[in-house]
């Protein structure tokens, strides 16, 4: 069957805007997105269907809806369902449908949507019973020996499932597609969290390249911005700059996971040097090779 994209939504959240603009004044990032009266911003935890030769993958699944009330509301956690699921099913599809996940890293609001919605007293369990679950080596190493600093941004619960399943892949080299086959590439970026890995997929009017948390949305496109989050925002920027230079000479666009009005934007830079998003879309369905 031809390759076909879909844009999959998940639970969506609110986090403080100052945390997400890093180092950027309100009086400028309040112009992008406008907070709420506790100064928090919408985001999407979007995720990316791809429908190819009979297989089902599924890029991330958001931040779900594991968390227990107190922790949700903590997070900004808007839904109390698992939205990811309830999108899934909206085309027909269930978790016993997806053939492989692929993770760029595993912090809870790219990977709790691996498991099952909170129930009080009960464990989570691990969802999407028939896949296999794919993440670079260096991601899974950060959430084995977390930092002090991003420790809080893993779930433990889930690494031990994931083992458990015995249908984790850890990527040990990126140059190579792997299980995913011919028309798919990786990128490595580590200013965000060490290993962040960033999909690439085949298309016939350019590539597409799933951001992550190097490009959470469209304002982060412009170089200088970078998130609270960010552990290297230096270097962030130098790797966000290769990969932008990179897709704007292959007219590639990007896929934002985090960004609650665009999904899908090529990638443009102007005669100052600036880059920006040109032929944005809010969300796709069945997005053709």
């Amino acid at each position: 069957m031809p390759r076909q994209l879909s844009s999959i939504h998940g639970n969506a959240q609110r986090l403080d805007g100052g945390a997400m603009f890093g180092n950027v004044p309100k009086n400028l990032w309040q112009k992008w997105i406008v907070p709420d009266e506790q100064n928090r911003i919408p985001l999407c935890c979007r995720a990316l269907l791809v429908e190819d030769d009979d297989r089902k993958v599924l890029f991330e699944a958001g931040i779900g809806a594991f968390f227990s009330p107190k922790l949700k509301d903590r997070f900004g956690v808007i839904e109390e369902s698992h939205v990811l699921l309830e999108s899934l099913a909206e085309r027909g599809l269930s978790p016993e449908d997806i053939d492989i996940v692929v993770l760029s890293h595993l912090h809870f609001d790219h990977a709790g949507g691996l498991l099952s919605a909170y129930q009080e007293g009960q464990a989570p369990k691990l969802l999407f019973p028939n896949a296999t679950f794919m993440v670079g080596e260096d991601a899974w190493g950060r959430s084995q020996k977390p930092h002090a600093r991003d420790r809080a941004s893993f779930i433990p619960e889930l690494q031990e499932l994931l083992l458990q399943s015995k249908r984790l892949h850890i990527i040990k080299d990126i140059d190579t597609p792997g299980l995913l086959g011919a028309g798919y590439r990786f990128h490595l970026s580590h200013g965000h969290t060490p290993g962040l890995l960033l999909s690439e997929i085949d298309m016939p009017d350019g590539p597409i390249v799933f951001a992550g948390d190097l490009i959470p949305g469209e304002p982060w496109v412009h170089l200088p911005i970078t998130m609270g989050y960010d552990r290297y925002p230096e270097l962030l920027i130098d790797e966000k700059e290769k990969l932008l230079t990179d897709l704007v000479a292959r007219r590639g666009r990007l896929f934002f996971t985090h960004d609650h009005g665009v999904a899908l934007g090529r990638v443009h830079q102007n005669e100052d040097q600036r880059f920006s998003l040109i032929e944005q879309q809010a969300e796709f369905s069945k997005l053709s090779h």
